[in-house]
């Protein structure tokens, strides 16, 4: 029965009339069980005297259809809460009176039924009405009591039952309105901490949704109770419902096991298996009811990304820096070069000549590649045809290269696009053939270009095998190192551009296992261009 505050325009909420509702349906439950004393007034269950039966009857009929119109009413008309409060408490004391009179005073019983009345309205109400209910309670039962000493015989029990009745009317009132109050306004409290806590809820879950990083709750058993959508692109998943961590990545499963046995707060290296993506798992524990553990993925190509980053944005700024001092004095010796050599000196005056020229040769190639390196973020993907554009490229390069047409043969199999850059893959596909065809043995079908779908749909795999000797496992690790090469003539920096290249178009460069040679795999997609 207690009203919450509301700061609406009309200043009572739906729980204000609520509470008045069940104030209603209790008097309407008293109003019924009066009506039906009076139908039982010659019983001995009747509260009432035999000799009142049909102005007990009439009154209770008329106070059970007043009740039953102010239910009826409240379920209608929303307005003017004071007043319909005001009428139902004033008809209680105004019927509880008459009633009081009619059978034989305070003695009777009734004047209880007036404090439980006060007591409601206490609880209902609000400010000073509550007052004002209990001096009309007092002034009524004085009256009445007043009344009946002028009309019967003066008895001072009488007026001192009265006046206990008055003062616990009072008592009744405010007690029952500071309770509401209290009730009222711890009510109001937790109405607000619940609006900061749905606030906040609403912000740690956009938070944690655009988070950089995944993020998955973990029960004791492994058990994956949420995942935001970072963690989805991270292990590959689409919609997955929850379940057990193993069904989501096995090593991750396995770190979780391991963290349990011995918690640390250092990172597990994991490969997720639907995305092949290689990630950081961190586990953190909670101080939940259910020891919830939080497991935070973090990408590690991302990582490599950011430094790469760092790494080529102070190359840049070195070769934007040297590049135009490098390439005048280059320019200047190689122009010497070339005209000391038209002057015929000797044949050890020319072979020195041509090494300077030689060398001069490379340190342009150097500054060339590294020049490349600044502009692979300028990628303008397209979805490149490789049934078409790779047999294309192949004139192109044996030509330029002067080698033999059939030292390279094709295979396709699959869709066979690759949404790329065309000059980087140009660039990419230019730099790997020629290491292949460095190491390979140069006969006939000595290189293959292998076209082939992915594991995924919309994953396309190129992959470039050559028949030499392969990589050794001490060079693996250096493979893609800027500036390592094992040619004398090398810049070692082909197969580090042709990396940087393939991520800067979203694909992926690896070295694979020897078979027998060198196989190298570019791994791209064929639906990002869409």
């Amino acid at each position: 029965m207690l009203a919450s505050v509301d700061f609406s325009a009309g200043g009572y909420s739906e729980t204000h009339w609520k509470s008045l509702r069940y104030f209603n349906l209790y008097r309407f439950l008293i109003a019924g069980l009066l009506f039906v004393s009076a139908l039982l007034h010659s019983s001995s269950y009747s509260i009432l005297r035999i000799e009142q039966g049909l102005f007990h009857l009439a009154l209770t009929s008329l106070y059970l259809l007043a009740t039953t119109i102010a239910l009826m009413l409240l379920h209608r008309y929303r307005r003017r809460f004071n007043l319909q409060l005001s009428a139902h408490v004033l008809t209680d004391i105004l019927v509880m009176t008459l009633l009081m009179y009619t059978g034989g005073g305070l003695r009777s019983g009734l004047g209880t039924m007036l404090l439980v009345t006060l007591a409601g309205a206490g609880l209902v109400g609000q400010g000073r009405l509550v007052l004002f209910y209990a001096a009309v309670a007092t002034l009524s039962v004085l009256f009445e009591e007043l009344y009946r000493a002028l009309s019967h015989d003066f008895e001072i029990a009488g007026f001192f039952q009265a006046g206990v009745f008055s003062a616990g009317f009072f008592a009744v009132a405010i007690s029952a309105r500071l309770l509401a109050r209290r009730v009222l306004a711890n009510e109001e409290l937790a109405r607000q901490r619940g609006v900061d806590l749905k606030n906040q809820m609403l912000i740690s879950q956009r938070v944690i949704e655009e988070m950089q990083d995944g993020v998955l709750v973990l029960g004791q058993n492994g058990w994956v109770k949420q995942h935001n959508p970072r963690a989805e692109r991270l292990l590959g998943l689409s919609g997955t419902p929850a379940c057990m961590l193993v069904n989501y990545s096995s090593e991750l499963a396995q770190g979780f096991a391991a963290w349990r046995v011995r918690p640390a707060d250092d990172s597990v290296a994991v490969r997720a298996p639907l995305s092949g993506m290689q990630l950081q798992a961190r586990f953190v524990p909670t101080e939940s009811s259910e020891r919830d553990v939080l497991v935070f993925l973090e990408d590690v190509g991302r990582l490599q990304e950011q430094a790469q980053q760092l790494k080529l944005a102070a190359l840049g700024r070195l070769t934007a820096n040297i590049a135009h001092e490098i390439r005048n004095p280059l320019s200047a010796i190689s122009h010497a070069g070339e005209l000391m050599l038209e002057e015929r000196r000797g044949e050890m005056f020319e072979r020195l000549l041509r090494i300077v020229l030689d060398n001069a040769q490379r340190l342009e190639r150097i500054v060339s590649d590294v020049l490349e390196l600044g502009r692979r973020d300028r990628a303008y993907r397209e979805l490149i045809p490789l049934r078409e554009a790779l047999p294309l490229f192949l004139e192109e390069y044996v030509v330029k290269e002067k080698v033999a047409a059939d030292i390279v043969r094709l295979e396709f199999s699959g869709a066979a696009t690759l949404c790329f850059d065309r000059s980087h893959f140009h660039q990419v596909l230019w730099n790997l053939l020629g290491n292949a065809l460095r190491h390979s043995r140069r006969v006939a079908g000595s290189v293959c270009l292998r076209v082939q779908d992915g594991p995924r749909d919309g994953v396309v795999e190129l992959h470039v095998i050559d028949d030499g000797a392969g990589v050794s496992d001490d060079q693996r690790e250096q493979i893609f190192e800027p500036f390592f090469t094992t040619h004398s003539r090398g810049t070692g920096l082909g197969l580090y551009i042709a990396r940087e290249l393939s991520e800067a178009n979203g694909a992926r460069l690896e070295l694979q296992g020897n078979a027998p040679g060198a196989h190298f795999r570019i791994t791209g997609r064929s639906d990002e261009c869409r």
